[in-house]
């Protein structure tokens, strides 16, 4: 059972979610997958603040998210995606969510 979750959130240039899918899904998920262990959760903004993809990691401790994440920008796969990724980005944020005494993070 996951300690915390990582909110990652990104403000795309307009109409750039579908390049970074694209991307994403050739280059990154896999990697992404298997190194960081626990996919939350993978979305994209239809309202409100428009152009944002949102995914969310649960993590055991900081020092597990610290880990997988260096183990992450080891692999060559993702380095391949980080190129492409950048120019499509305006803003990126990041929240370590932890859940209230009565919730589960699903595992």
């Amino acid at each position: 059972m996951s300690k915390f979750v990582e909110m990652r959130t990104y403000r795309l240039v307009p109409g750039g979610h579908a390049e970074w899918f694209k991307h994403y899904e050739e280059l990154a998920m896999d990697v992404q997958k298997k190194t960081l262990g626990n996919m939350v959760g993978y979305y994209y903004t239809e309202h409100g603040p428009l152009n944002e993809i949102v995914h969310m990691w649960g993590y055991d401790s900081l020092d597990d998210r610290l880990e997988r994440r260096k183990k992450l920008f080891e692999q060559p796969e993702w380095g391949e995606f980080i190129p492409k990724a950048r120019p499509l980005m305006e803003t990126q944020d990041s929240k370590v969510l932890i859940p209230a005494p009565f919730f589960k993070v699903p595992k």
